[in-house]
């Protein structure tokens, strides 16, 4: 992706995430988009209402300033971002927020399970690991990220301890999308604990989704 391309798709996430209702009320966020192989194009403050072009920052995934600038606290959001396109090729774009369903998971550092079938089909079908807390962008933080990574090959998002949510996709549009369906079932489990939780889906219901995916593309 272009930086041009990075900064567009960028702009359109950042509205897309407020359109479809996900946002915390502070409207916090940070997204960054792959450019080439060696660099992301990021946003530069925490604040991503109204994001514009002049607020995002080309940045190397050694983590170096290579145009623009950063707000100060964004300094500490940098290494999570970098380190899931170091550990993840196909990573295209990273998202963080503190949307309100994922929130209450994080707080409870409890994994959110794979029950809802939009989930399996966008890829993440096995549960969101959750990262214990740590300080944000400390090297404790940064590392107990890279272990959830490696310890759940399959996962596109992993849930902070305390904090929030990161969710990376193959470019902007894919993340904020897998973004809207995961605080969806964040929600659902919620709504479902007051009618005795939420269930499992039967055997091979995976295997069924993919096949009925499969026909619906022919």
């Amino acid at each position: 992706m272009t930086e041009e391309d990075a900064a567009a798709a960028l702009i359109q996430a950042a509205e897309g995430l407020f359109d479809s209702g996900v946002m915390s009320a502070s409207g916090h966020a940070n997204l960054s988009a792959r450019v080439g192989r060696e660099q992301m194009l990021i946003t530069a403050h925490g604040g991503v209402r109204g994001l514009q072009a002049s607020q995002l920052a080309l940045v190397s995934l050694e983590g170096e300033v290579v145009r623009g600038s950063l707000e100060p606290t964004m300094g500490e959001i940098v290494d999570m971002h970098t380190l899931v396109y170091r550990q993840r090729d196909s990573a295209g774009a990273v998202i963080h927020t503190h949307s309100p369903g994922l929130l209450a998971f994080a707080m409870a550092n409890r994994e959110l399970p794979c029950r809802y079938e939009a989930l399996l089909r966008f890829g993440q079908a096995e549960p969101v690991p959750v990262v214990p807390w740590a300080p944000r962008g400390s090297s404790r933080s940064v590392e107990g990220i890279a272990q959830a990574l490696g310890r759940s090959a399959g996962t596109l998002a992993v849930l902070l301890g305390n904090h929030g949510v990161l969710v990376f996709g193959p470019d902007p549009k894919g993340a904020r999308a897998l973004l809207v369906v995961l605080e969806e079932a964040a929600r659902g489990e919620l709504a479902a604990a007051g009618l005795g939780g939420s269930r499992e889906f039967p055997e091979g219901a995976l295997e069924d989704v993919r096949r009925s995916m499969a026909r619906a593309r022919r």
